[in-house]
């Protein structure tokens, strides 16, 4: 198994390429053929936000400041990579995965919440628990949810202070560039919605709720166009168990070690993204409520 190596050459190319699509797309693309540059542009800020990832397990080098600021720019303006990463590092506390108390990045709710709910919203979560409707819906819906804890927390948690604080002035150098390329405002924000539309394929159904902590973590194996712009973070059981192990090395680990792997995380597996989208384009795989039931802490 591989670890970290002193400098992740592949990962730095990644990035390079992430920021050349990105600002061909806006600064060169959208003057002539703003059609294809929108998509264009999504692909890079999805993409860039796998790589964020990447940085915040400590790739693609061994200096954590040169990983943050490789990954720094908010390409997607919404999320603060400081809050990403904290976040984030919070929900690889696997005994806690799925928690609406606990795990940051979860979609299920407390049941007496979700009973508590007016019945459009709980309409409109149950859309969202369907891949379409995490598709269509799911941005805007853990934007707004995202942005309403951090405001809620802001007093009391330093962390939001800080993550902020830095993300302004970084998002609107961001802004500043789009407004000064041929790229519209408004098509940038399409992009940027596409992007996060694209990322919620792949978090969609990364976890389950089960009562093994180990359980809880997909397996999808699929070699395509989606297993790349995820950075093969569809191996997500592999990801959670060797969180430390870089993405080009994640398929040959699973390969590998397959059958220790499913045996691990109960067989929840899934042949590819094709299967995914069979199953579960208009059909819930879960239901909000968490189906364990949990305790306010």
């Amino acid at each position: 198994m591989q670890t970290h190596r002193f400098i992740e050459w592949p990962t730095i190319a990644l990035f390079s390429l992430a920021y050349l699509v990105w600002a061909g797309s806006v600064f060169w693309l959208a003057g002539g053929a703003l059609w294809l540059a929108i998509p264009l542009a999504a692909v890079a800020i999805a993409f860039h936000g796998s790589l964020q990832h990447e940085a915040i397990h400590g790739h693609p080098t061994r200096w954590a400041s040169l990983n943050t600021a490789l990954a720094w720019p908010p390409l997607s303006v919404v999320i603060p990579y400081l809050r990403f990463r904290d976040t984030h590092l919070d929900h690889h506390r696997d005994a806690h995965l799925t928690d609406p108390y606990e795990d940051p990045e979860t979609n299920f709710l407390d049941p007496e919440c979700w009973a508590a709910l007016p019945r459009p919203l709980r309409v409109l979560l149950k859309m969202n628990n369907t891949l379409l409707g995490r598709i269509l819906l799911g941005p805007a819906i853990g934007t707004f949810c995202f942005l309403r804890n951090d405001w809620k927390n802001r007093e009391s948690d330093a962390r939001i202070r800080h993550g902020w604080i830095w993300h302004i002035p970084a998002c609107i150098v961001v802004l500043s560039l789009v407004w000064t390329s041929p790229m519209p405002l408004w098509a940038y924000a399409l992009s940027a919605y596409v992007a996060l539309s694209l990322l919620r394929i792949r978090t969609f159904l990364e976890h389950q709720a089960h009562e093994q902590s180990r359980a809880r973590s997909v397996i999808i194996e699929d070699r395509g166009p989606l297993a790349l712009l995820f950075l093969n973070n569809n191996l997500h059981a592999v990801h959670h168990a060797h969180p430390q192990v870089a993405w080009y090395d994640l398929p040959a680990l699973y390969g590998t070690h397959s059958e220790r792997f499913l045996a691990m995380n109960g067989g929840y597996r899934f042949s590819s993204y094709g299967e995914v989208f069979r199953r579960y384009a208009i059909q819930r795989k879960d239901p909000v409520p968490h189906p364990l039931g949990v305790h306010r802490r």
